[in-house]
C-alpha cells in the first residue's frame, strides 16, 4: 500500500481524499437526514391524537350549544358537554405537546448521528489539508527564485525518505553541499513532487 501511494502523484492524491472526504460528509448528512425523518414519524400518533381531539372537542361544543337552547334545563344538560370538550382539547393538547418532543429529538439525534464524523473532518482532516495549501503556496512562491531552489532542496535532504534521495544518486548530498546546480534543482523538483506542485525551476 505505501508503495502503490509512493507512485500515486501528491496532487492526485490530494484530489482522491478530498472527493473521498466530500463523499463522506455527503453520505453522513444524508444519515442524519434519514435519522430525522425516522424520528420525526414517532410523532405521527400524536398528530392523529391531536386532530382526534379537536373534532372531538368541537363537535362537543356545538352539541352542548345546541342542548342549551333547551328551555328551562339547558344550562343543565349543557354541562356534560362542556366538561367532556375540555377533556377533548387536553387530548389534542397532549398529541400537540407529543409532535413538539419529538420534533425537538429528531433534531438532536440527526445532530448526533453527525457530530462525530463531522468533527473528524473539521479537526483532523481541515486542518491538515490546510497546511498542506500555506506548505505549497509558499514553495510555489520560491519555485522559481535561486534562493528558494537552495531552500526547497534543503527541505527535500532533511525530509525525504531515502529511498527517494538515493534515486538521485549516492552523491547527491555531497554534490548539493558543493553548490551542484543540477543536484540543487533536482532537489527542489523532488520537494515540489512532493508537495503537488510541478518542478517548474528556473534554468542556470
Amino acid at each position: 500500500m505505501k508503495l502503490y501511494a509512493d507512485r500515486v502523484p501528491t496532487a492526485t492524491r490530494q484530489l482522491i481524499t478530498d472527493l473521498v472526504v466530500v463523499i463522506w460528509v455527503y453520505l453522513w448528512i444524508r444519515a442524519g437526514l434519514w435519522v430525522h425523518d425516522m424520528v420525526q414519524k414517532l410523532g405521527v400518533p400524536g398528530e392523529k391524537l391531536q386532530s382526534a381531539g379537536t373534532g372531538m372537542a368541537d363537535n362537543l361544543n356545538d352539541a352542548g350549544g345546541k342542548v342549551g337552547r333547551v328551555p328551562l334545563v339547558g344550562d343543565q344538560l349543557v354541562k356534560p358537554f362542556t366538561g367532556a370538550a375540555g377533556a377533548a382539547r387536553s387530548l389534542a393538547d397532549a398529541g400537540r405537546e407529543q409532535q413538539a418532543v419529538v420534533g425537538k429529538m429528531s433534531v438532536i439525534m440527526a445532530l448526533a448521528a453527525v457530530a462525530v464524523p463531522l468533527a473528524l473532518v473539521l479537526f483532523l482532516w481541515l486542518p491538515r489539508r490546510l497546511r498542506w495549501i500555506r506548505r505549497a503556496g509558499v514553495a510555489k512562491s520560491v519555485r522559481d527564485a535561486p534562493a528558494g531552489r537552495d531552500l526547497l532542496a534543503l527541505r527535500a535532504l532533511a525530509g525525504q525518505p531515502l529511498n527517494q534521495l538515493a534515486k538521485l544518486g549516492p552523491d547527491i548530498a555531497q554534490s548539493w553541499r558543493n553548490g551542484d546546480p543540477e543536484a540543487v534543482d533536482a532537489l527542489a523538483a523532488l520537494e515540489l513532487r512532493r508537495l503537488g506542485l510541478k518542478p517548474e525551476l528556473r534554468a542556470g
